[in-house]
């Protein structure tokens, strides 16, 4: 960044963050550019909204398998209640996103507020520079393939399965949604950068988040912890192709997409 200081962002700013945002930017090939408080205090609100927004599905998980093991405290008919729960609760978990969605944006409009300048070309990266095709269809392709298990399972005549699987179905449903959400702030909340560098640091940091989100941990956890064992076979050799083959996609995305920062200087060459 330029050799003209940002404003310090208070006392929060701590030396642990500056190293930090030091060790961030040697590791995506800026390692010219000086840490500032400003980016570093960016860095250290990003990794706390991302502990925070792990916990959502882990609740989700756990919330499921709740309502799923009512199925087997009884002969049918089950009670709606546990579904009514479970929908009342991905409702809430959307919310809990988009009050921490929210927050982050809080901030980088704060941060915005302090630059002496923006950028002389500001841009706002869309899906294509931010998630990429690959990252895109890939993301598209695991949420049909869960949802298509999840449907196959309720259409299955056994209604012991039933209540287990619209569970799945709500789970899914709600964990696509919240994803979606997370995607949705990637791509609108504002772009923060005072010069070529921290505009590159920007993009970077978009580009890392999509594809965190598009790690489908959620999608192939599900089935397995509602479903798996008491489906029949074949179902479950179902799911379990459906984990190894999604994490050889991912794997081979890892390995042959570019990295975030080639993926950052891209998008802003072409702007």
């Amino acid at each position: 960044m330029t050799p003209e200081p940002l404003p310090d962002t208070g006392p929060q700013t701590r030396a642990t963050d500056l190293r930090l945002a030091g060790e961030w930017l040697t590791m995506h090939d800026l390692a010219g550019t000086r840490p500032t408080p400003l980016l570093a205090n960016r860095l250290a609100v990003r990794r706390r909204a991302r502990l925070a927004a792990q916990i959502i599905p882990a609740v989700l998980i756990i919330a499921s398998a709740l309502a799923a093991a009512s199925a087997f405290g009884g002969p049918p008919p089950h009670r709606p209640l546990p579904l009514l729960a479970l929908t009342a609760l991905v409702a809430g978990l959307l919310l809990a996103q988009s009050l921490l969605d929210r927050w982050v944006r809080r901030v980088d409009q704060r941060a915005g507020a302090t630059l002496s300048r923006r950028a002389t070309h500001l841009i706002q990266p869309g899906w294509r520079a931010v998630l990429g095709r690959p990252y895109a269809a890939f993301a598209a392709a695991t949420s049909a393939g869960t949802m298509a298990l999840a449907a196959s399972a309720l259409a299955l005549p056994d209604p012991t399965l039933r209540q287990p699987a619209v569970v799945l179905l709500i789970a899914l449903l709600g964990a696509t949604a919240i994803t979606a959400m997370q995607l949705r702030h990637l791509l609108r909340h504002p772009v923060v950068a005072q010069d070529e560098e921290s505009l590159t640091a920007d993009v970077i940091m978009r580009v890392e988040d999509a594809r965190e989100l598009t790690t489908p941990s959620v999608q192939w956890s599900l089935p397995m912890v509602l479903l798996f064992g008491t489906a029949p076979g074949w179902w479950g050799a179902a799911a379990v192709a459906n984990v190894v083959l999604g994490m050889a996609a991912c794997i081979a995305l890892r390995v042959r997409t570019p990295p975030s920062a080639t993926v950052a200087r891209r998008a802003m060459s072409t702007r």
